[in-house]
């Protein structure tokens, strides 16, 4: 976890609840299935204020050779960020919050893999805790902007799913996070926890959202279990429920 999500707000809206200034005015249409090196809308501090800004998903940091580094580090855990070489200055100089409406995680239905909507219950968007960095491009010159999810042990929502999750901003935290000089040890042991388990709920949604390369509103509804077919034994199917790994990352 996290490995897909939805950013269905419009960054306009996403300046608005973070009190950030939108310098990109280039459209963004709703995404219902972000994916790994996908650009997400994320929130951060310059010297100049905060910020609304597009970034690719997968922290590629400024040592890598190139961008394949990214698609490793799509997640950070919160146990080992702070001393990861990969992670440890974005922890310290260059903190995120990545906006999201959901995220998605499967779970093992005898052979099939069934995909959740994980959202806040209230309806309200999340604030993940997230890490940013700048890579340039040695072939052609360029700087490309980007970011990771840091994630932490599942709350009980998400634990029957996946054994990790999001670490999930309290407002009252925003400016802490986004603030560089905040980095005691203690802030960051008090804010990467897991979220309450009532702060979150979770239903089916299509098979459909299993392939990156579909889109769309149908993804996030929701769907009606099949019930699995029980043996003849009454002992419950081999493999049902068993919780699955993401495709990318923790």
């Amino acid at each position: 976890m996290c490995g897909r999500m939805t950013q269905q707000i419009p960054p306009s809206e996403v300046a608005r609840i973070f009190d950030a200034e939108l310098r990109d005015d280039e459209p963004v249409l709703p995404r219902f299935n972000c994916a790994p090196t996908d650009p997400l809308t994320v929130v951060l501090e310059r010297e100049d204020g905060r910020v609304v800004e597009r970034h690719r998903w997968g922290l590629i940091p400024p040592w890598a050779v190139d961008t394949s580094a990214g698609g490793r580090m799509i997640n950070a855990r919160a146990e080992t960020v702070a001393t990861s070489p990969a992670f440890r200055v974005a922890l310290r100089r260059r903190r995120c919050i990545v906006p999201a409406d959901g995220f998605y995680e499967w779970e093992r239905r005898g052979r099939a893999r069934q995909p959740w909507f994980i959202h806040r219950a209230d309806g309200q968007p999340m604030a993940m805790a997230g890490i940013w960095s700048l890579w340039r491009d040695p072939a052609v010159g360029l700087w490309i902007s980007s970011c990771a999810v840091i994630t932490t042990a599942a709350n009980a929502t998400v634990a029957p799913l996946h054994d990790r999750m999001p670490v999930l901003l309290p407002a009252d935290a925003w400016d802490a996070w986004l603030d560089p000089s905040e980095s005691s040890a203690d802030f960051l042991r008090e804010i990467l926890v897991p979220a309450e388990a009532s702060l979150l709920a979770r239903y089916p949604v299509s098979n459909r959202v299993n392939s990156v390369r579909n889109e769309g509103p149908d993804l996030v509804e929701p769907v009606e279990l099949v019930p699995l077919p029980v043996p003849a034994s009454g002992a419950p199917p081999a493999g049902a429920p068993l919780a699955q790994p993401t495709l990318f990352g923790d």
